[in-house]
């Protein structure tokens, strides 16, 4: 079970504010100063080449390739720095949603208490809700980022999956994550919040997607609107952490290894949810449907029964795939949503339009309409 320290109503409140630096102000200096705060006290950075990398919408992510002196064979000589995007309505979003102050907070407060493979972490600052943040993190290649276009195999995915119950068992209906204010849970505000801001965005939604979509797809992605119920809930039983964006871009993928090593990053929407809304949001996205089909149930069982390994007792199977079904919808929002509010891309266009397709597809192979009422 997860041990978190006190903590007060403003998530700012033990958060100092020091000189946070953006991605044109990294020094030599300031990279020892991390590295040795780390334990790596005889570490000296030298020099370094630094290069962007990632296709985050609203972070920028920046590799620093390190020339570092001294130190032993466990000191890094590749990191990564994490910071807002340059693009302003990505970096408005990014403070509305509480992207930075989550994904600060989760690396200060939670991460050392979870066992899903995640960076670690060197430095996390914030200066108030953001967008002036900054993180230093491990740099996990030969870990690649994965592709959300392209979709992954049913063994990745499998992988994916089951790297979840390091996430989902730790927290698995942990009162003491209730209330804390940073990280939030569904209340009624922001369920109609979230209601509206999808009414509010789906118009030009469909207006700038809407021709790429089947007709089925469009509608049950209109249905969702006026849905009283999924995704629009109250916290459920079970809950847990749940990533909330957990898909094939936000993993790094290390192929080498057989299963494929995953561990998880941008942990900027983290929240209490349906610990099954994010086993469906991953498979809905990253599998292609036809793929999908075929694989979901078996990773869905194997998901079960390594949640049972892992000490989770009295949840049976038929519940678990019905929560499964129900978290098909789990995507919608991010989708419809996060389009509209981001900077356009093209790869985001596209990327946007496959999940769209994928997410609909699944709802409607599923037959999970029916979660749609209360």
């Amino acid at each position: 079970m997860l041990e978190l320290r006190a903590m007060t109503d403003d998530p700012t409140s033990e958060i100092s504010t020091p000189n946070i630096p953006g991605p044109d102000d990294v020094t030599s200096d300031w990279l020892t100063d991390c590295l040795r705060q780390a334990g790596h006290t005889d570490a000296e950075v030298r020099g370094f080449e630094s290069t962007r990398i990632g296709t985050g919408q609203i972070g920028m992510c920046v590799r620093y390739a390190l020339d570092v002196g001294g130190g032993d064979e466990s000191t890094p000589t590749s990191l990564v720095g994490k910071f807002a995007s340059d693009d302003p309505t990505s970096r408005h979003t990014g403070v509305m949603l509480r992207n930075y102050i989550k994904e600060v907070c989760f690396y200060r407060e939670l991460q050392q208490r979870l066992t899903i493979s995640t960076p670690r972490c060197y430095y996390a600052e914030i200066e108030g809700q953001g967008p002036e943040f900054a993180l230093l993190l491990e740099d996990l290649a030969p870990g690649e980022q994965g592709d959300q276009l392209a979709g992954c195999s049913p063994d990745t995915a499998r992988a994916a999956v089951l790297e979840l119950v390091g996430l989902h068992a730790p927290s698995w209906c942990d009162e003491r994550l209730r209330g804390i204010e940073w990280l939030g849970e569904p209340s009624a505000p922001l369920i109609q919040l979230g209601r509206a801001m999808y009414q509010a965005q789906l118009p030009g939604f469909i207006a700038r997607y809407g021709s790429r979509l089947e007709t089925d797809e469009t509608e049950i992605i209109e249905q969702v609107a006026t849905s009283t119920a999924a995704p629009f809930e109250m916290l459920p039983t079970p809950f847990s952490l749940v990533h909330v964006d957990y898909r094939l871009d936000n993993l790094l993928i290390d192929r080498q290894r057989n299963p494929p090593k995953i561990s998880a990053v941008d942990w900027q929407s983290i929240t209490l949810g349906s610990p099954l809304s994010d086993v469906a949001y991953f498979l809905g996205a990253g599998l292609v449907p036809e793929v999908r089909r075929d694989a979901e149930q078996n990773i869905v069982r194997a998901y079960h029964t390594a949640l049972e390994s892992a000490g989770i007792a009295g949840y049976e199977w038929q519940d678990c795939w019905n929560d499964y079904r129900r978290g098909t919808f789990s995507g919608f929002a991010v989708t419809i949503i996060a389009s509209m509010m981001v900077e356009q891309t093209d790869r985001g266009d596209e990327m946007f339009v496959a999940m769209a397709r994928r997410h609909s597809r699944h709802a409607l192979d599923l037959g999970a309409q029916e979660f749609l009422t209360a």
